[in-house]
């Protein structure tokens, strides 16, 4: 496994962030975009995942498509890359940035309202 400090994974996050098309990045409004080591027991129960399965990245909150005129006071949308996964499977630091490039280009568009059919037919 590749081994990066918290720091440079978030900073590496934040690089990442930089190097996607600006016209998304700037609708991003009230998103937090965060890390943590490992998805909970609770998000893996919510996305139904096998043991087997990893979770690279996770979108929590209401898609631009389905809002309404009443959004409003609302908490903000969460981006949540999780930082071991990726380290377990990339192996160099090339393929570590380019894997949270595609892990945040993936949730920034759920936050667009695509499903993963609309995602992965863009990609």
């Amino acid at each position: 496994m590749l081994s990066i400090s918290d720091e440079e994974f978030e900073k590496l996050i934040s690089e990442q962030l930089d190097t996607l098309p600006e016209k998304y990045v700037k609708g991003l409004n009230n998103v937090l975009i965060t890390f943590e080591d490992e998805p909970t027991l609770e998000q893996r129960d919510e996305l139904k995942l096998h043991c087997n399965q990893t979770l690279f990245g996770l979108y929590q909150g209401i898609p631009r498509t389905q809002r309404s005129n009443g959004y409003n006071m609302i908490v903000p949308d969460k981006i949540t890359i999780f930082k071991n996964p990726i380290l377990y499977y990339v192996h160099d630091v090339a393929s570590l940035k380019e894997q949270i490039r595609h892990t945040l280009w993936h949730e920034i568009a759920h936050h667009y309202g695509l499903d993963h059919e609309r995602i992965h037919a863009l990609e």
